[in-house]
């Protein structure tokens, strides 16, 4: 992971959103003959979001897209903040930060293409995955080195798990 930022601004982190398709996900999606999606989630980053759950850490998956495999997903991991069907990213960003009552320089945000750079530029902590678009890369504090679907979330929670432990001892 290129790291471009001290770890302090990490262990402030305490909430995370993550788009959802490219980032959770390889970006792509099944589509049967009958109109059933689905999609495959990487388990080690189903691991790492229960991790940060864990330590206190909200998780939030805001999706332009509507999927009922994310919501079972999500709901299988624990996470309460799931915004689906989304237009309007910063709105739905804006609206959870405000129920939590935090700051946006409190949060990060995890996306891969070029309408998660609004959102990106909100928060405190911006993070592309490998395979995002060069735009989010040059725009992000940090780069993943896995790519979305193979270990890019994971490396996103080992990475502000670690900044936390650093700064408690």
């Amino acid at each position: 992971m290129s790291v471009q930022r001290p770890a302090a601004d990490l262990a402030r982190v305490r909430f995370v959103a993550f788009d959802v398709d490219g980032v959770f996900t390889d970006g792509r999606f099944y589509l049967s003959d009958t109109g059933v999606e689905s999609k495959a989630f990487c388990t080690q980053d189903g691991f790492g979001i229960r991790r940060l759950l864990a330590a206190g850490v909200e998780v939030a998956v805001i999706s332009g897209r509507n999927s009922a495999a994310v919501a079972l997903r999500m709901d299988d991991l624990g996470v309460r903040h799931v915004v689906q069907g989304c237009s309007d990213k910063i709105a739905a960003f804006d609206s959870m930060v405000e129920a939590l009552g935090i700051t946006a320089e409190e949060c990060a945000y995890v996306g891969d293409d070029v309408p998660d750079l609004p959102l990106l530029a909100r928060v405190g902590v911006s993070f592309a995955v490998a395979n995002a678009m060069q735009e989010l890369h040059d725009a992000c504090d940090y780069s993943t080195n896995a790519s979305g679907g193979f270990g890019a979330v994971r490396e996103v929670c080992d990475l502000l798990l670690s900044a936390r432990q650093r700064e408690a001892t």
